[in-house]
């Protein structure tokens, strides 16, 4: 399936090296064999083939080869001074495409090594706004319960994308986890997954989630770290700026993989906004290069709105999600009044779009399918 970024990519591969990151299964590897095809000799080697990674070790690609794409190379020690090598001695000629299923831009802490020279563009899963823009079908009922990864949203029988979710999460528990750390307590962590699941949009405590697993808070954080590394979740913090009486801590977790919140419609809806209000930022700072951020905000009377849009660190909009509240949220109500923040109520099942008190009351699928990507 094309992407969106696909033009955005071309553009910058003949500028710099380009970094693709994102989820697993989420299209990098399809995107970049599509992209190979703008080339004339393209070269693809994945670090995971012992085929290829021997090449990969020992450079041995043709000299004409004009595109040279590089995946899951973060597995290879010392990887980002490998890349600063191949990148500082290539002919001007070939272009350098890197893909990989963790956060290439954390991982290991990049630092210097590959400075001024690459390009990150971070994929996720399809949304309403990327499907009209593809001009393609969308709904955000499958997008909610089979998730924006290509391969489910593509499959119409609802067994088939439990088998495939099935797949997927054995895949990032059993091989992706220990790979990227030797993670010890195999089952503690996926418990913390499974809990993870429940508490969806809520503010949670490191502390709680130690004693119900029965390990320590750190280690706790450590293993949310990690899942957050490889795409599996992302946290979104409270804002704390200017807003009175505002908590510093306590995240909310999302989930990449929106098909994973199961009987809890309210949820299911939260985190597709999330996932797409997440692409949104994304695009704002890869492609417009604009200082934009995610949070929420949470007061310590626990006043709280799910989501606040940021630009350079100015609230820029507050959102709140109702699968089919009518009634303007209170909260919402309170932070728009007192701080003058631009808001909106988004509701998934919604007839008629209305103005209250200056605050917007959209049906959700319409305010995700305008989103800037």
């Amino acid at each position: 399936m094309e992407r969106i970024q696909s033009s955005a990519i071309l553009k910058d591969l003949k500028r710099k090296m380009v970094l693709i990151t994102g989820p697993r299964q989420v299209g990098k590897t399809f995107l970049a064999k599509q992209l190979a095809k703008s080339y004339q000799y393209p070269v693809y080697l994945n670090f995971d083939n012992l085929q290829d990674r021997n090449i990969i070790h020992d450079q041995a690609w043709l000299f004409n080869t004009d595109l040279l794409i590089l995946d899951e190379i973060h597995k290879m020690p010392n990887w980002k001074n490998y890349l600063k090598g191949i990148y500082d001695t290539k002919a001007e000629s070939m272009h350098l495409l890197v893909t990989g299923s963790a956060r290439l831009e954390i991982f290991n802490h990049i630092g210097d090594s590959l400075a001024g020279r690459y390009f990150l563009h971070r994929l996720m899963p399809l949304s309403c706004a990327e499907l009209k823009q593809l001009n393609k079908s969308y709904n955000i009922n499958d997008l909610i319960d089979k998730s924006g990864f290509p391969e489910p949203y593509l499959i119409n029988d609802l067994i088939e994308v439990n088998r495939w979710r099935l797949q997927y999460v054995n895949s990032l528990l059993a091989t992706d986890v220990f790979d990227f750390n030797k993670i010890q307590n195999i089952q503690a962590i996926r418990t913390l997954f499974e809990l993870l699941k429940t508490k969806v949009g809520s503010p949670i405590s490191y502390q709680s989630l130690a004693e119900d697993i029965a390990i320590s808070p750190i280690t706790v954080k450590k293993y949310i770290e990690i899942l957050e590394a490889l795409y599996i979740i992302f946290r979104i913090t409270p804002f704390s700026k200017n807003i009175a009486r505002s908590l510093l801590k306590e995240p909310k977790i999302y989930f990449f993989d929106s098909g994973l919140i199961k009987k809890n419609e309210g949820a299911q809806l939260e985190n597709i906004v999330a996932v797409s209000l997440l692409k949104h930022v994304f695009a704002k700072i890869d492609y417009q290069a604009e200082n934009y951020a995610l949070h929420y905000l949470r007061t310590k009377d626990k006043e709280e709105v799910d989501f606040a849009l940021i630009k350079d660190e100015t609230v820029q909009q507050i959102i709140e999600v109702k699968s089919s509240d009518k009634e303007l949220s209170k909260p919402l109500y309170t932070f728009h009044k007192k701080y003058n923040f631009p808001a909106t109520q988004l509701v998934k099942n919604i007839r008629i779009e209305k103005m209250i008190d200056n605050i917007k009351v959209q049906r959700a699928e319409n305010f995700l399918t305008e989103l800037i990507l």
